[in-house]
């Protein structure tokens, strides 16, 4: 862990395996300065055993600011479950997985990510109470992304006005990389405010059925970097803004719900030397922790949720406009915010 470069002070890191379910998973904790560790968990066939590490500490990291600037009591979090989505699968794998994570006392609290659903969660939930993001119970609210995507759509609304002058999307051509839960809602929302879409993903059957929703323009994934596009939408997996896709790209704003969309972090002074306006990713997607953070008080509130939202699009409004005072690429300045409310945190627990 120490020498992996994902590594950024995180307090632990938890391996888990289970013989008879064949789970593989790992649990990183970034940070519980303020509060449990709270991230989602992702499935994926990772191809060594250094790659799955190195993701649960990128994405724990990345739940430690996100939480921290939606100003949440929660620290951050993420499991990954080492295997493929399609095809190992099994109500005992997610069950062990709850095992894990009850193990854990409460340091982290769980929800879906790439490759798990809420149906998988609830076998999770028979072996633990640290589970958020199911369709039943008390204080369920189903999948989180659709909120993930609402809070998506009004940071690239609101950063539009930035780049473009104006917070209309209508006529704006966007580039939609992803088109799962996050990017598919991204999709609806942006054709319902007049945008031109082209969307690209490496599932045909969903990109099929939001091209026919939204009568966006299907192009292959790499072409996507390709398109003349007033606004470029990561919502895949990270990495998606590196050397060889900056020079593609012809956009004056980045906006999407990807987790770790600078493949490394001299990209963001790219994106500013390139003029383009840039949403921090672990800013713009925080929709869908908000609403897990309603659910693991324990009495869900949309109110509450929509208000918190509205504070995120304020938060990521701030961040820009510092960064284009500041001269600073963006993300450092939300970063720095993030330190400072979790240094904050700690000093108030020692």
């Amino acid at each position: 862990m120490f020498e992996s470069p994902g590594f950024a002070g995180h307090e632990s890191l938890h391996h888990f395996y289970d013989e008879d379910s064949g789970l593989r998973a790992i649990i990183a904790l970034h940070s519980t300065a303020r509060g449990p560790g709270g991230g989602g968990c992702r499935m994926w066939n990772y191809a060594t055993a250094d790659e799955a590490i190195s993701d649960a500490l990128r994405l724990s990291q990345g739940m430690s600011y996100k939480n921290a600037v939606a100003d949440l009591p929660l620290g951050g979090g993420k499991a990954v479950v080492w295997g493929d989505p399609h095809k190992d699968k099994s109500p005992e794998l997610f069950r062990a997985l709850g095992r894990a994570i009850d193990s854990l006392n409460g340091a982290y609290w769980s929800a879906e990510d790439v490759g798990v659903t809420p149906a998988d969660m609830a076998y999770v939930r028979e072996e633990t109470r640290y589970v958020a993001g199911l369709d039943e119970g008390e204080a369920a609210s189903g999948d989180p992304s659709p909120v993930t995507a609402r809070g998506v759509f009004m940071g690239m609304q609101a950063a539009a006005e930035r780049a473009f002058g104006t917070t209309g999307l209508s006529n704006r051509v966007i580039a939609i990389q992803g088109a799962g839960n996050v990017g598919g809602g991204v999709c609806r929302l942006a054709a319902d405010a007049g945008a031109k879409l082209y969307i690209s993903d490496v599932n045909q059957d969903a990109l099929q059925q939001i091209a026919e929703e939204t009568g966006a323009t299907i192009v292959d994934p790499d072409a996507i970097y390709d398109v003349e596009m007033d606004i470029f939408s990561p919502n895949a997996l990270g990495g998606s803004i590196n050397t060889d896709t900056l020079k593609r790209l012809s956009c004056k704003l980045i906006a999407g719900g990807a987790n770790n969309q600078l493949a490394t972090p001299d990209m963001g002074a790219a994106l500013q030397d390139k003029g383009v306006v840039y949403a921090p990713d672990f800013v713009i997607n925080g929709g869908g922790i908000i609403n897990i953070a309603s659910e693991i008080s324990g009495v869900y509130d949309p109110a509450w949720v929509d208000k918190k939202l509205d504070g995120l699009v304020e938060t990521l409004m701030r961040v820009i406009d510092e960064a284009a005072q500041r001269e600073q690429p963006a993300h450092l300045v939300a970063e720095a915010l993030a330190h400072k409310r979790i240094a904050e945190a700690a000093s108030r627990k020692t």
